[in-house]
């Protein structure tokens, strides 16, 4: 029943890729619980896509690194960041004392007032987002939450994060640094993103795009978090068809916000990917200096801070070479 219940979920959303424009843009409706739950991986499941990751792909990943080259695809976490809304990251700097023993030992240390979880390059968990009050595989946000985090999916819960990356360069594809601010990546895209850079998207894999949009991080904050350019419903939905481990990239939702083929929706992919599939997202990827490689395969590692009942983690992801 599980599988039927797939299929059916997948039919629906072919048959909304393949409907008019102007149908679509009256509107995007999250499939109903029957449609979406139990999971693939059983109504007991609270790992999702995580489970694509495997001792075996796991050993491929590792098998990547030839070079020993390593690359930082993460933002520095700092206080020059764009940030949305009230979300904040304060750093106050906590000069401590001067020990009293003959060597002379000094001691600093700092006080952060923020958030933890979805500020810089972050890792969204799937008690993140919602379809009314349920997260992924239906379960009931007010049954797991607590005042201290939730008892279920915490980002805790994720662990250390090893697995083939594959770059998508969009910006490279249409001969741009940054894409248009309102640019929507549509399926053909990404055919041709693959076709052009000679790779092949595997189950397991770390789909991560580049849109260009980390050249404007600190630098224009205001034009980062208006708007930005990212994967529509249907690149997404092609995207997870493919079982990716998670699915990321370098603009602060993934997808293209506000979505032009679903106008009315609320960024639909988050809830497509975290909710519907269990599909981890990573955003606000620094990919500057990766894309420049021109590589499109490395080992993909990252680890989010183990942090009880979190919905995300700031990250500090690497390729590895």
């Amino acid at each position: 029943m599980r599988s039927l219940s797939r299929r059916a979920l997948f039919g629906a959303c072919m048959a909304c890729a393949a409907t008019p424009l102007s149908a679509q843009q009256s509107g995007w409706s999250p499939p109903a619980a029957a449609q979406r739950c139990p999971s693939r991986w059983g109504a007991a499941d609270r790992r999702g896509s995580l489970n694509t990751m495997t001792p075996e792909r796991m050993r491929q990943a590792a098998a990547m690194i030839r070079e020993g080259r390593k690359i930082e695809i993460g933002h520095e976490l700092a206080q020059t960041m764009p940030f949305f809304g009230t979300r904040r990251f304060d750093v106050h700097l906590k000069r401590t004392f001067m020990n009293p023993e003959a060597n002379q030992r000094g001691s600093n240390e700092e006080i952060v007032i923020g958030e933890m979880a979805q500020v810089g390059t972050q890792f969204d968990g799937f008690p993140h987002q919602t379809i009314g009050d349920q997260t992924y595989n239906c379960v009931e946000i007010p049954s797991i939450a607590t005042r201290g985090g939730f008892r279920e999916m915490g980002i805790e819960t994720v662990g250390m994060i090893m697995a083939r990356g594959v770059l998508m360069d969009v910006a490279a594809l249409k001969g741009t640094q940054t894409l248009p601010d309102d640019y929507e990546i549509t399926v053909a895209d990404l055919e041709q993103c693959l076709a052009r850079q000679r790779v092949e998207l595997r189950e397991g894999d770390a789909m991560i795009i580049n849109t260009g949009w980390a050249h404007l991080w600190g630098r224009d904050n205001a034009r980062y978090v208006r708007t930005c350019p990212g994967i529509g419903v249907a690149a997404a939905e092609w995207l997870i068809a493919r079982n990716p481990l998670l699915l990321g990239a370098d603009n602060w939702p993934v997808e293209c916000a506000p979505s032009k083929t679903m106008p009315n929706a609320s960024l639909p992919v988050h809830q497509i990917a975290l909710v519907v599939h269990g599909v981890h997202l990573l955003e606000n990827m620094n990919l500057i200096e990766l894309a420049a490689t021109g590589r499109s395969e490395f080992c993909f590692v990252m680890q989010p801070l183990r942090m009880r009942g979190f919905t995300g983690s700031t990250v500090a992801p690497a390729a590895l070479f």
